[in-house]
């Protein structure tokens, strides 16, 4: 994949639409722009930067293809980093593919997926993070996914992780020295200010591990799960989240035999609801399959929405040290990690003086009447909360949220981290220590791409459509 050569590539959806682009970058993005417009304005004497020029664009017999708009953009201060050029035709597919034939049969070649934003990388007008960035944000599905693409965008992910990387360089180093020089009067880090110093590291790069949680949230939904006894309102509280009437609702105990699933949008967080069958001992067999349906969903959730009878459990429930609900104490230790939201339903029947419950133990609480409706929106603004918090309490706030490939590097140089502390511990050498940091520091450089193979970058930009 020569950076030399003139890329070319529709940057619009495919289909048709009012307008459609077509992008060339590369040393010939001018000339080859220029033997396929004709200017309308007869004063047109050459492109003028970062100007739309209305004209016609030919093909390469010189027959006319359409009435365009057309931009030039030079390097390096344009997408790619080098002279870019955009001509902006009606949306049509066989316009819009006629006038990138044009520009191919000049000279230009297809670009290949994600080679535009594989050459701003290349050129340095953005990090491997920030190149991520533009793919997620033309595929985010949410508002908050958009927030945090465009954190990342920005370069707040790089910064922090770089600032990171430093300060390993620089430990590595002050070890680097007390290597080279160990009889010599250069002041170095004694053990114990060494140690301090790589927890820190270490914890920052847990608390960024912990918001990466909310990237696959934002990305891709998350899954809530509805658990419970029977009969205790969970099917009429995902109706009061759906705004509809979708699960069926009776006074019958175990109504619902099997699980329901349906979309929904959180306050700008796609999240994909799972009502479920209630945890008891099942009477016969049907109801037995359900109620184990349940509990695998339980193990799939992002989060659980633990609904409590609030009428059946009354003021002794509230009141008492232990869970008295059999199924909320299934649900509590079939939950492990997975952040859960207990929910006192049917507070019109009973609004308890305890709460929350005793026995909840600092699990996030809330009260609600899903057959009144009653705070089923301060409910719902709860759920958003947790799902964007998860267990580690990281602070939504900071706009941090590291995707699956940039998790994993952050994991690599924890483990490193991890393994530094053991040898620390042991009395190893200070040439061992220099090792574990050089390699966590070098995995941190994998965030931004400053260490990344080419293996890794041609996945990453293989995931891009052709026009980015």
């Amino acid at each position: 994949m020569s950076t030399n050569d003139t890329i070319a590539a529709i940057a619009t959806p495919p289909g048709s639409g009012g307008v459609g682009i077509v992008r060339i970058s590369g040393p010939r993005a001018k000339q080859t722009l220029a033997r396929m417009f004709l200017p309308m304005s007869p004063k047109f004497e050459n492109f003028r930067p970062w100007f739309l020029h209305r004209g016609r664009v030919v093909d390469w017999n010189g027959e006319n293809l359409d009435d365009v708009l057309a931009v030039f953009m030079p390097g390096p201060r344009s997408f790619t980093g080098e002279d870019v050029a955009e001509i902006h035709c009606h949306g049509g597919p066989f316009i819009v593919q006629s006038v990138l034939e044009a520009a191919l049969r000049l000279g230009a070649r297809q670009a290949q997926q994600g080679e535009f934003s594989r050459r701003a990388f290349i050129n340095g007008r953005m990090d491997l993070s920030q190149a991520e960035a533009v793919a997620e944000l033309i595929a985010a599905p949410s508002r908050e996914a958009l927030r945090y693409g465009l954190n990342r965008l920005d370069g707040l992910l790089a910064r922090r992780t770089e600032t990171l990387r430093r300060e390993l360089e620089d430990l590595r180093m002050q070890v680097c020295v007390a290597v080279d020089f160990p009889e010599d009067e250069v002041e170095g880090m004694d053990a114990p200010s060494f140690s301090t110093a790589v927890a820190k590291v270490d914890a920052a790069l847990r608390h960024l591990l912990q918001c990466s949680r909310r990237a696959r949230v934002m990305q891709q939904g998350a899954v809530v799960v509805l658990a419970g006894a029977v009969n205790a309102g969970k099917s009429s509280l995902m109706n009061a989240l759906l705004g509809r009437n979708r699960a069926l609702v009776t006074d019958i105990p175990g109504t619902t035999r099997d699980f329901l699933e349906e979309t929904c949008d959180l306050g700008g967080l796609p999240v994909r609801l799972t009502d479920t069958a209630g945890l008891r001992k099942a009477a016969e067999s049907i109801e037995e399959m359900g109620v184990e349906r349940s509990r695998q969903k339980l193990a799939e959730a992002d989060a659980i929405v633990l609904v409590l009878d609030g009428g059946a459990l009354g003021e002794a429930g509230a009141a008492a040290e232990t869970c008295p609900d059999p199924a909320a104490r299934e649900v509590l230790e079939l939950a492990g990690d997975t952040p859960i939201l207990i929910v006192w339903n049917k507070c019109d029947l009973c609004m308890p003086a305890v709460f929350p419950p005793r026995w909840t133990q600092g699990q996030t609480c809330c009260t609600t009447s899903a057959f009144s409706d009653t705070q089923v929106e301060d409910m719902a603004e709860s759920l958003r909360a947790l799902l964007l918090t998860g267990s580690g309490g990281a602070a939504a706030e900071e706009g941090l949220a590291p995707n699956a490939r940039q998790s994993m590097a952050l994991e690599a140089a924890l483990a490193e981290l991890a393994a530094l502390r053991e040898d620390v511990d042991a009395g190893r050498s200070y040439d061992c220590c220099a090792v574990r940091l050089d390699v966590a520091a070098a995995h941190l450089a994998e965030v931004t791409g400053l260490s990344s193979p080419a293996e890794v970058l041609d996945r990453v930009f293989s995931q891009f459509c052709i026009g980015k």
